[in-house]
């Protein structure tokens, strides 16, 4: 497979892992890395020693390229961004926020910059801002997501119309079949997180990883809007963000309700009742826990006897 993001990354295979909080440390990443594609630690869930730890230790597993997804957001950016220019990190996929606040300096300190949008109008923004590659995730996505509700198939060939930087698809993609979709519409790659979460390697709690599996059509939503848009399973803490707006609550009513560490408390501590639980309309097609290398794999060899059988008809 010979594309611009194989290229851009200097990875094998055009597959990128998602930079999931709570979920992608140092041993996914690794593992997406040594298979072939491209892992991604995920920073938003770190402090940033913590963060330092994880890519040193990331560094120590794969001697192939990795990166660090950094929310544009986070409250302790500079130190986040120190970290990454010191440990030597060459790609940042940067999200939640304006690309023209860091990707100058990244660029300038020799690192491969991409950023995560969800409409034409952010693709656009983002590429004028001198990112190399751009991530259009659809509605599908789990975790936080864009208010339009724009699917990936529709937002990729609309975004790939626009822009002349490489697309990499993001939302509702965990096989090969999704994968080789996705190209067809113009995408450069794809962006697989849920199918990650749900691996040996994932750093996400066991409860939530046997969660994954269990999850069918209809048992995620996209919610919370007035914060920031986020797709949940349908548990018991969904249910009350949900009794809360049949009382017409006001933004300070529905961040009481959220609290502090509630994706924490779900994702990585396990608690299936009261926790914050992230994850795309994709786990209706999970249901093995596998390792990374094997997800990876099935990927690669569905892409190409689903392509094969096509180009024979």
């Amino acid at each position: 497979m010979i594309h611009k993001i194989t290229d851009l990354f200097k990875i094998e295979y055009p597959i990128i892992q998602g930079g999931m909080i709570w979920v992608s440390g140092w041993k996914l990443a690794s593992a997406v890395s040594n298979a072939g594609g491209l892992g991604l630690i995920g920073a938003g869930s770190m402090y940033p020693e913590v963060l330092r730890e994880h890519i040193q230790k990331c560094k120590i597993a794969t001697n192939r390229p990795f990166g660090v997804n950094v929310p544009l957001l986070y409250p302790d950016i500079e130190k986040i961004i120190d970290i990454i220019v010191d440990e030597g990190v060459k790609i940042v996929f940067t999200s939640a926020g304006n690309p023209k606040i860091w990707t100058c300096f990244l660029k300038g300190k020799g690192i491969t910059v991409v950023h995560v949008v969800s409409s034409v109008k952010f693709a656009q923004k983002a590429e004028i801002a001198g990112v190399d590659a751009i991530v259009c995730e659809g509605f599908e996505a789990g975790g936080h997501n864009g208010r339009e509700e724009t699917t990936t198939f529709t937002l990729i060939p609309m975004v790939k119309g626009q822009v002349k930087i490489p697309v990499i698809a993001a939302g509702g993609i965990g096989s090969g079949r999704g994968m080789l979709a996705a190209m067809v519409l113009g995408a450069d790659a794809v962006q697989v997180g849920s199918r990650f979460a749900a691996t040996l390697e994932s750093s996400a709690h066991q409860n939530f990883k046997e969660l994954i599996v269990r999850i069918k059509d209809g048992g995620t939503q996209l919610t919370l809007k007035e914060l920031a848009p986020v797709r949940l399973v349908k548990n018991k803490f969904y249910n009350e963000i949900q009794d809360l707006y049949k009382r017409n609550p006001t933004k300070e009513q529905i961040k009481k309700l959220l609290g502090r560490a509630r994706a924490k408390k779900g994702m990585f501590e396990g608690d299936l009742d009261s926790g914050e639980l992230e994850i795309g309309q994709i786990a209706g097609l999970i249901d093995e826990i596998k390792p990374a290398k094997e997800v990876f794999n099935d990927i690669i060899q569905e892409y190409n006897t689903v392509k094969s059988l096509i180009h024979s008809n």
